[in-house]
């Protein structure tokens, strides 16, 4: 069975006396939706990125199948030390990428399911001979790439996904400018991206130029950034606001000068947001 992982891992739980171990299929509990995860990065409230990984699996620990939860497809039950053993033993995750529309940085779903899980598998790994324990790779799978049945599909790591989508979208002047014409609207999507990337930050890695330009083209630049906050000054907070955690956190390297610039730009934006606030009271 070593060439068969399932039945392998079946047999090393059944030997440990654990009930149901062929459970495969993990999601969240019962009538529930989420992992929590990306509203926890939205709000700022997490340690550090292992405990991250600790949301997603306390979120994901319900086995679903035949018998399950006391019968019925919609039943679950909950098996953290099956998941638990599965995450141990898990060195790639595989995500599929089935629409051209959406992809990894779009949406906050992506880091806070993928990535999460990510983490979730490498706080179960052993420390090597540096102290530090293995990572979990991602692989992507986009299926939109073929063009017929026996078409390759290409799969590629996490990271040069990352890139690709940072250069032709937040990082790219022309998607800028379109989203800035967009008015309010498109001012919460570039926040919304720059929360989704302090997420991958957290679960993978981002690198340090996509902190470096996207601070550059959207919160050092003075003709953007007061047109982001005269369009949606909320939105604009949260671009500075994410920047300044990403070097809070260890993420994003960069001078004290730009730091300086950016938290006196924050502050201008926290008094904005306030004084809107205050008038409709």
């Amino acid at each position: 069975p070593d060439m068969n992982y399932i039945k392998k891992h079946t047999m090393d739980l059944e030997t440990s006396g654990t009930e149901r171990p062929a459970a495969r299929l993990f999601s969240n509990p019962p009538g529930d939706y989420g992992s929590m995860v990306n509203e926890v990065v939205g709000s700022g409230d997490w340690d550090n990125s292992d405990s991250l990984g600790e949301i997603w699996k306390g979120r994901n620990s319900y086995s679903y199948g035949r018998k399950e939860g006391g019968g019925g497809v919609r039943s679950g039950t909950w098996r953290p030390e099956v998941l638990d053993k599965l995450l141990s033993t898990t060195d790639r995750v595989v995500q599929e990428i089935d629409s051209i529309e959406y992809g990894l940085t779009d949406i906050q779903e992506y880091y806070a399911n993928t990535g999460a899980l990510k983490k979730a598998a490498e706080n179960r790994k052993e420390m090597d001979n540096t102290g530090r324990k293995k990572k979990v790779a991602i692989s992507v799978i986009e299926a939109f790439g073929g063009t017929s049945d026996s078409a390759e599909v290409p799969v590629k790591d996490v990271e040069d996904v990352l890139r690709m989508e940072y250069r032709s979208k937040l990082l790219n002047p022309k998607w800028r400018d379109a989203m800035i014409e967009q008015g309010s609207g498109g001012a919460y999507e570039v926040s919304q991206r720059m929360t989704a990337m302090v997420g991958w930050a957290a679960t993978s890695k981002v690198d340090n130029f996509v902190f470096d330009q996207a601070a550059e083209r959207y919160a050092l630049d003075e003709e953007v950034s007061k047109k982001l906050q005269k369009s949606n000054p909320e939105a604009f907070k949260n671009v500075v606001r994410r920047l300044l955690e990403a070097n809070g956190r260890g993420m994003w390297e960069t001078d004290e000068d730009t730091l300086e610039k950016l938290r006196n730009l924050y502050s201008d934006a926290d008094d904005l947001v306030e004084q809107i606030a205050s008038s409709f009271n």
